[in-house]
């Protein structure tokens, strides 16, 4: 998989098939980016759940917020990471963990190596990118 460049027919796949995402590094903020991306997400019909250990217990745009991904009890389809390139090697080991099918690494977060384990363990990836700019780009 060349992740410089996606195809219109893999994002689009993606975010046709994802209905649970949760959001690694959600923020209570109304002014950080990942509060923002996660209510958009949630206007165009995903159930999102915010994971953020410094807000854990408390809610984010409505939605209990968790400490960590093996707390979610429920299934994950991906996983959609708002936390720096280093840590988000243990993001991606937690998302193949708990069974998720995708990993999605936002603008400016990029780590090939784990990526080459979530894709080998069968895992779709997406670094560099963000959902709330692709879904309205492909006409979702």
């Amino acid at each position: 998989m060349d992740h410089e460049s996606y195809s219109d027919e893999y994002l689009r796949s993606i975010l046709e098939s994802v209905r649970t995402i949760a959001v690694v590094g959600a923020s209570p903020r109304r002014e950080r980016p990942s509060h923002g991306v996660m209510a958009y997400l949630q206007r165009r019909g995903y159930r999102t759940i915010p994971v953020n250990p410094n807000a854990a217990g408390g809610t984010i745009n409505g939605e209990r917020c968790y400490t960590s991904l093996a707390e979610v009890s429920e299934p994950i389809d991906m996983v959609d990471v708002f936390r720096r390139t280093e840590a988000a090697g243990g993001v991606v080991d937690e998302a193949i963990a708990i069974g998720a099918r995708v990993v999605w690494m936002q603008l400016g977060v990029r780590d090939d190596t784990a990526t080459a384990r979530a894709e080998s363990r069968g895992l779709k990836v997406v670094m560099n990118r963000c959902p709330a700019i692709e879904i309205p780009r492909l006409g979702l």
